[in-house]
């Protein structure tokens, strides 16, 4: 059984205890690392949230440091009964740094699924009945390959993700990526040039547009930046976005947006409203998912860093606790 000791950097919610927790896993036959913050709440939980983060993030944007009673949901989720397990993707924080090329939705699907599974045995300390997998941005991706190939959660939760594409709000986030060779804090750590992250002082407008600036959120944001692999956004369109391999996912979708400039608009996603929402996005899933949907409203792409997150944390967790159970 793990002794559960506070995981450095993390900020502790009563009533949890987290720590660091790493999981073998293999990338194309080849043995790698994914490490992330396990967090449990006192008394234990049968239900864990596994968090997978977007390009260019790593496990720090599912537990915010910057006012984490507001932008945490790590925290949040503990507070409402459930495990939490954020992971750095393969290639950023302190997992593992394989050959880029290695790296697509697919092959990180299949690392996502041997963690999935060594939660669920119990091999790496608690044992969990239920898993809900939670993605944003290319996680979700991520999440949507994971959880139609393998169907082995008992939720989903996408989120900074939709089928529909706004192309021209799309365009200036490729345009602000350079090699992460390049840039100060990832020079000389293993990343080989196909290795991308963001120009420097580019977060807000990237990610937190329309949302008010606030200097010590996107502070946080631009410290905790990392990196991505560009050529993954040919599987990410590919299986998360163009084709409707979602279909294939036979659990509960819960799919959450904020005004994203990415794949909000006239032409593309209807984030107006949660009807909205749903009605662009039922398409591509099966009745098996009963599909649920929210609309965050006044923030950009990354919605966990939202003023109002917190009424999205709590419709994740009313959601969790209807279809999934803690």
């Amino acid at each position: 059984m793990l002794a559960f000791l506070p995981a450095p950097g993390v900020a502790q919610a009563a009533g949890s205890s987290c720590r660091e927790i790493s999981f073998p896993v293999t990338l194309v036959l080849t043995p790698q690392t994914i490490r992330g913050t396990l967090c449990v709440p006192d008394g234990g939980a049968n239900t864990v949230h596994v968090l997978v983060p977007g390009g260019t993030y790593n496990r720090s944007y599912w537990d915010i440091g910057y006012e984490p009673e507001i932008r945490s949901y790590r925290r949040a989720m503990n507070e409402a009964g459930y495990a939490t397990l954020a992971i750095d993707r393969l290639g950023t924080g302190t997992s593992s740094v394989p050959l880029s090329v290695l790296l697509t939705t697919i092959t990180e699907a299949g690392t996502v699924h041997e963690v999935i599974g060594q939660l669920k045995s119990g091999e790496r300390g608690p044992r969990f009945a239920k898993v809900v997998l939670g993605g944003h941005s290319y996680g979700s991706a991520i999440a949507i390959v994971e959880a139609a190939t393998f169907h082995d959660v008992d939720g989903v939760l996408i989120t900074g993700l939709a089928h529909r594409v706004n192309v021209g709000g799309a365009i200036p986030v490729f345009a602000s990526m350079y090699p992460a060779a390049l840039d100060p804090k990832f020079a000389g750590d293993g990343h080989d040039p196909a290795y991308i992250t963001s120009l420097p002082g580019t977060r807000y407008s990237l990610f937190h547009r329309p949302g008010p600036e606030v200097p010590g959120a996107i502070a946080f944001d631009e410290s905790t930046k990392d990196t991505s692999v560009e050529t993954q956004a040919l599987d990410l369109f590919a299986l998360g976005v163009i084709t409707p391999y979602s279909l294939l996912i036979d659990k509960p979708v819960m799919i959450a947006l904020g005004q994203d400039t990415v794949f909000c608009g006239l032409l593309a996603t209807d984030c107006s409203s949660a009807d909205g929402i749903k009605q662009t996005e039922q398409l591509y899933y099966s009745p098996a998912a009963n599909l649920h949907t929210y609309a965050l409203q006044g923030y950009g792409h990354a919605i966990n860093y939202a003023p109002n997150a917190r009424d999205y944390f709590r419709a994740v967790a009313d959601w969790a606790d209807q279809e999934v159970g803690r």
